[in-house]
């Protein structure tokens, strides 16, 4: 059954090409149904202003306030020097706070006319500082003109009590897309419902026509209420309803259960290790072997703090399939983080990852790693290793899934840091088994639960959260570099101290420096705008270290456009302690362990994300003196930015930086991290807020597909899920 055209009417033939170009570009609305569920961001009251007390810098923001005065100046200028030239200067005001606006040239005549003190109006525009005080420059507005001017069509459209405000852009004002909406809103009667009418009524949510009607059109605030009681259902039933539908998928497939071997490598291997596994790492290994011993596949997501033993948890998953008779396979997102994981995985196994050598253990195994930068004979050794089976445990990228590569019986696969890799990838990696092979999905990045819910909804989740006896505490400073400079050499002289104590240090930045002038590039963010300089540099820093303040020690640069032989070697150094600092881009994020690296400077703190921060501390301290890690930013102490900072210096918990990151960032940016797709599906439903309906439609989804899983007998539904499917299949081609 097709959707209902009217819902898929592309939007320039309603709204006009030049409107529908800006939506598609800007906003990426294509049709009726996409403009329709364009929600508004929040609502004013008529007669309630905003309050200009609390506007964000940088931000385009739509404010409702009345003039106080306008005042036009002449001045000369280059253009205009016979002091013709003309500026408007308008204050507006709210009750809570004063904002100037400002209008120059010839865009100063028709503000001047209409502008008047005591008028009332919508100002859109983005909020800068001029001469210490807030402005908006040349701004948009729309004028609110009372009950008494009928002929204006500006009463019609905000004719509710309620004016929404939708998210904009620079190119199309919030009241523009509310006019646009006006037009195509008779179409909501035609929305199928996506939502089992026993579900709706058992719930007390109102239909989807007047979910649509009372968003966009709300009498009441409490007509705001039901309409996002309802909406926040939908998105979150659809998409535990895609999810719910693959976990039923998988649970049909067969798989090879995989004991280990009473006294085989599994048992070698823990006899081994020079310290007992802590409860957590027990407690988790117990989940991940009931899985591999059933005959479906396994489908885990290991999530764990920085050095909670992640890495020791899924090499013992490795060694137990081996036992088995099976391979498994570890597939990192990058080369170096593949030769890392390598190296440390061989190194915990000494003589057990000398399959067939001189030397090796009688219950020992080879364990091979395999990239795309290897020599040709390497490779082809490697894939020869795999194919006879010869190879027990093989790390590797993406190089992994090419379709040359063959194993003799893959049966588990490991996948690190998971939203680098679609669900397509994973896919593809399985069918490389005879049978599916069992799935372990590491991820260092702390998840709250219903995040994990949303975004890795197809897997079981073990949470590691203990640190291992013997880690050290990390100490967490912001350095602000701009209102107190001496803190900065003082950040300097504490590395010198440590690298004098026999330790190492990383400085981080956020860009490389050798980029070429790529017009894209040239193209600066709004943040780069604001600050008037590109982010700092790893040569150029590096350079200036080195002449500097850490004259006189050995300093290295660590980047991504580097060859990874280069890198490689680079790393061997630092790890050997022949290097002092380490000055790298976001490469070392996941992985890189040097236990003797005490300290790290990260500069422009601000221009990562907490829960990158976070990774990045992770990589000190992880031997037994106490870690260091500095915070440097130029941003001012109330920014939103200082305040990210501020919590992640207060904290080492990474779940509670997790909440934190997703309170302070839309979920979308979180969730579209973490998997194609989400960003563009999630628009009311707040991931932390609404835990409560995120777990029950989990639920109720699982019971709908457990009892249709072809969803025959809900149409709607199927339509909604096509959409939602789509949509990700898109971003993911996207990203691909």
């Amino acid at each position: 059954m097709d959707l209902v055209p009217a819902l898929e009417e592309p939007l320039k033939k309603v709204l006009g090409p030049a409107t529908a170009k800006v939506m598609a570009e800007h906003l990426g609305l294509h049709s009726v149904g996409d403009l329709l569920h364009h929600y508004p961001r929040r609502y004013e009251e008529r007669g309630q202003l905003t309050h200009l007390a609390d506007l964000p810098m940088d931000e385009h923001v739509t404010v409702v306030a009345q003039v106080a005065d306008a005042r036009l100046h002449t001045f000369a200028s280059a253009k205009a020097p016979r002091g013709k030239g003309q500026r408007l200067e308008v204050t507006i005001t709210d009750g809570s706070g004063r904002l100037q606006l400002v209008f120059f040239g010839n865009g100063v005549h028709k503000p001047h006319k209409e502008l008047l003190p005591g008028t009332r109006a919508m100002f859109s525009g983005k909020v800068s500082l001029f001469n210490r005080r807030l402005q908006l420059a040349h701004p948009a507005y729309e004028l609110l003109r009372g009950a008494d001017d009928e002929a204006a069509e500006t009463v019609e459209t905000w004719a509710g009590a309620l004016i929404p405000i939708y998210p904009a852009t620079a190119k199309l004002e919030s009241w523009k897309i509310g006019k646009a909406i006006q037009t195509v809103l008779p179409s909501a009667q035609e929305a199928m419902d996506p939502l089992p009418e026993s579900l709706r009524e058992g719930r007390g949510l109102v239909p989807l026509p007047e979910a649509l009607l009372k968003i966009h059109r709300p009498h009441t605030k409490a007509d705001v209420a039901d309409a996002h009681a309802r909406l926040k259902w939908d998105e979150a039933f659809v998409l535990q309803v895609a999810l719910a539908r693959r976990r039923h998928a998988d649970a049909q497939l067969p798989a090879v259960p995989r004991k280990p071997a009473p006294d085989g490598l599994l048992s070698a291997f823990d006899d081994r290790l020079p310290f007992t596994l802590t409860e957590g790492q027990q407690k988790v290994s117990k989940e991940i072997f009931d899985d591999l011993a059933t005959d479906h596949p396994m489908h885990r997501l290991l999530q764990g703090e920085v050095g909670s033993g992640k890495t020791l948890v899924a090499l013992r998953a490795m060694l137990a399939v081996v036992d088995a008779g099976g391979q498994a396979a570890m597939l990192a997102p990058t080369e170096v983080l593949a030769q890392q994981h390598h190296r440390s995985i061989v190194e915990m196994m000494g003589e057990l990852a000398e399959g067939g050598m001189l030397g090796g253990s009688e219950h020992a195994t080879k364990v091979v790693l395999l990239t795309g930068s290897m020599g040709t004979a390497a490779r082809r050794q490697a894939m020869l290793d795999l194919v006879t089976g010869e190879a027990g445990i093989v790390i590797g990228t993406h190089a992994l899934i090419e379709d040359k590569v063959q194993f003799h019986d893959l049966g588990l696969v490991v996948v690190d840091e998971q939203h680098r890799f679609g669900v397509e990838q994973r896919d593809a990696l399985r069918g490389k088994g005879k049978q599916p092979p069992h799935l372990l999905v590491m991820t260092a990045t702390p998840i709250p639960r219903t995040v994990a819910m949303t975004v890795f909804g197809d897997l079981e989740t073990s949470v590691l959260d203990q640190l291992p006896a013997g880690r050290s505490p990390i100490a967490s400073h912001v350095v602000p570099a701009a209102d107190k400079p001496h803190f900065l050499a003082r950040a300097w002289e504490r590395v010198r101290e440590e690298v004098e104590n026999g330790h190492q240090a990383y400085v981080v930045c956020p860009r490389i420096g050798d980029e070429e002038d790529d017009p894209k590039k040239a193209r600066k963010s709004v943040e780069d705008e604001a600050e008037k300089r590109p982010p700092l540099a790893v040569l150029d820093i590096a350079d200036q270290l080195t002449k500097g303040p850490l004259s006189g020690l050995r300093v290295e640069v660590l980047h991504g456009r580097m060859h990874p032989d280069d890198k490689d070697v680079v790393m061997r150094r630092f790890a050997a302690g022949e290097t002092h600092v380490l000055v790298a881009t976001t490469v070392i994020e996941v992985g890189v362990n040097v236990p003797n690296a005490t300290a790290m400077v990260v500069m422009d703190a601000d221009r990562f994300g907490v829960s990158q921060l976070h990774q990045l501390r992770g990589r000190v301290g992880r031997g037994s003196a106490p870690g260091l890690c500095l915070l440097v930013s130029e941003m001012p102490e109330a920014s939103p930015a200082r305040q990210r900072l501020n919590a992640v210096a207060s904290t080492l918990d990474g779940f509670e930086l997790s909440r934190i990151d997703l309170e302070q960032r839309r979920e979308g940016d979180v969730l579209g991290q973490a998997q194609s797709g989400a960003r563009t599906s999630l628009r009311v439903l707040a991931v932390i807020e609404d835990e409560e309906i995120i777990a029950e439609a989990r639920e109720e989804a699982t019971a709908v597909v457990d009892a249709d899983p072809e969803l025959a007998g809900l149409p709607g539904l199927r339509t909604a899920l096509d959409a939602l499917l789509d949509e990700e299949r898109e971003q993911y081609l996207e990203k691909g």
